[in-house]
């Protein structure tokens, strides 16, 4: 590993108390990544549970980090741990985008991507260390990323408490961006994020481990962040370390986005709209209103009448649309871990279904 605080011996039992990293998770649930000139894979790593940090001291390795890994031994080549001893569900699992980008003048081989915690990072991904981190939305759980050390700042005024609320904590515990992946343009240069804008009320109470049932420790109630919108779906210079344009939702985007080699992205919404976006300026070119909402992820293919293609997946679900797929009663604002109380007006603008769209492209 590229930073002290991730090397030694056994620190993936060292980082717990005793016991605990047997049942502390960091599983790995999201999208992996290749690179094939140095045959290396990169992974992100789960939460560690529970989420309340108070019941688990430490650094939780390897929880909420990235791996660099040789597919054919097995052998890591080095671990970053993005949020060492996670407070709020932040993960590490959010794809890595393989891309060289100018860093400081010159072309370094990185890895790319918006997490949960709400930076988008850029790692040397030979190394594993951070060339840069930077917020894409308001954010009061952390106070920025130490370059030298490689750790996240905690804000201190935000951190949890067994019986006592903590408010205004952003990005809420679904992150900045959960797991529906980004694209990247190498005709643009920009990364396309389709993400959340929430923030949340957090309490840690106690929990015990039982086999089988939930084990949290925390009570959520989210809601929009700072005001704005709930979601938002955006252009992203890397480089500059910047949003170049941004398009604002009513409900957070949870759908994967597609970016083209006519300058076109598309993405969906959770009310059921589909749009094609300029990908240079974000205007939006055209939109379709699907019968539910929108948490696949869009795709292009050139069928066999030699037209050009574009499809996608409608149907309300997951963590965020568990308030219309799993007819949750929004009265309860915690229900869904939460998510209800920041969901709850989504009855009204869409309803359950799964239908696969096909588009063809003029």
């Amino acid at each position: 590993p590229f930073y002290e605080s991730d090397r030694g011996k056994d620190l993936g039992v060292k980082s717990w108390p005793p016991d605990h990293w047997q049942i502390g998770g960091a599983t790995v649930w999201g999208w992996i990544s290749y690179d094939a000139a140095q045959n290396l894979i990169f992974y992100g790593t789960a939460n560690p549970g529970t989420w309340n940090p108070e019941l688990r001291p430490g650094d939780n390795k390897w929880a909420c980090g990235v791996f660099a890994r040789n597919p054919d031994t097995g052998q890591a080549r080095w671990f970053y741990q993005l949020n060492p001893h996670d407070e709020f569900d932040h993960d590490g699992v959010n794809e890595n985008i393989v891309v060289d980008l100018q860093v400081d003048g010159r072309t370094r081989k990185t890895l790319l991507a918006a997490q949960r915690n709400g930076y988008v990072y850029v790692l040397d991904r030979t190394t594993g260390e951070v060339l840069s981190a930077t917020p894409f939305i308001r954010i009061t759980a952390s106070k920025g990323v130490d370059l030298k050390t490689g750790r996240i700042i905690p804000n201190e005024e935000k951190k949890p408490q067994i019986g006592k609320v903590i408010r205004d904590v952003a990005p809420a515990s679904p992150g900045a961006k959960d797991w529906q992946p980004c694209a990247w343009s190498p005709r643009t240069h920009l990364l396309y994020i389709p993400h959340q804008n929430l923030a949340m009320d957090y309490e840690g109470v106690e929990a015990s481990y039982i086999e089988g049932t939930p084990y949290l420790g925390v009570n959520v109630k989210m809601y929009g962040n700072g005001g704005g919108k709930r979601g938002e779906y955006c252009a992203w210079d890397p480089v500059q370390k910047k949003k170049v344009w941004a398009i604002e939702e009513d409900f957070p985007v949870w759908s994967g986005t597609l970016a083209t080699a006519g300058d076109v992205t598309f993405y969906g919404t959770m009310d059921g709209w589909f749009k094609a976006v300029n990908a240079k300026t974000g205007e939006v070119l055209w939109q379709f209103k699907t019968g539910s909402g929108i948490i696949g992820q869009p795709t292009t293919f050139l069928g066999p009448d030699g037209k050009q293609y574009v499809a996608v997946l409608s149907g309300v679900g997951g963590w965020a649309g568990a308030v219309v797929s799993g007819d949750l009663d929004a009265r309860d604002p915690t229900a869904a871990l939460g998510f209800a109380n920041a969901m709850k007006d989504l009855p009204q603008h869409t309803a359950k279904g799964g239908t696969l769209y096909v588009f063809a492209l003029p």
